[in-house]
């Protein structure tokens, strides 16, 4: 056997310790959950789940810096040399797909950020702050050459944030207006092309 193939089983049942923290931390939080419950759900016992990850909060940790580059990924299409239209309307689409595909990503990440960050406080102080300020730059970029509205740049990104992941964060609520998720095709559609209006009109230059 080869070592990449060795490796496989390791890998995987990494993959399936991660997928079902997520998915039991984005219901109960860190506090909620039980080592136990975490193994039970990934079917694998709980000796093995620690030779993996030292401990529940070094899990946590994992899980959110695995969703924190999910949840980053969108942004770092921006750059400078894109149709800034065009750029901004590309991300509303991949934010509301990370919100359609990985909506338990964004609700730990949002439960996180309720709690204050506690165990990735230094990792957002530094990669986030990072990213956002050098896609601001970009955007500003856009404002100086007259592509885009003058418009406070962190706003409009925090603005994008907000919108687009309350269709992960309040599913519930969504679907009891609406009586549709953004796992419908059509719904989905429609919310990309709503909000991309809104806030294509907001930066549109005057």
């Amino acid at each position: 056997m080869t070592k990449k193939a060795a490796a496989a089983p390791v890998q995987n049942k990494r993959t399936a310790v991660l997928d079902a923290a997520l998915s039991l931390f984005s219901r109960f939080g860190l506090h909620g959950t039980s080592v136990d419950q975490v193994a039970a759900r990934a079917g694998v016992s709980k000796s093995n789940l620690l030779y993996y990850f030292a401990n529940k909060e070094e899990l946590y940790v994992c899980v959110l810096r695995d969703l924190l580059e999910v949840w980053l990924a969108p942004l770092r299409e921006f750059s400078a040399e894109q149709d800034p239209q065009q750029a901004i309307a590309d991300y509303i689409r991949r934010k509301l797909a990370v919100s359609r595909d990985s909506p338990e990503a964004s609700r730990l990440f949002c439960l996180e950020m309720i709690q204050g960050a506690p165990l990735i406080k230094d990792e957002l102080d530094r990669e986030l702050r990072g990213i956002v300020e050098h896609k601001s730059a970009v955007i500003r970029g856009w404002m100086d050459a007259g592509l885009l509205a003058r418009v406070d740049p962190e706003h409009l990104i925090f603005m994008i944030w907000a919108t687009t992941q309350h269709y992960a964060d309040f599913a519930v609520q969504v679907q009891a207006l609406t009586g549709r998720t953004l796992a419908n095709p059509e719904f989905f559609e429609q919310t990309v092309a709503s909000v991309q209006a809104v806030v294509l009109r907001g930066v549109r230059p005057r």
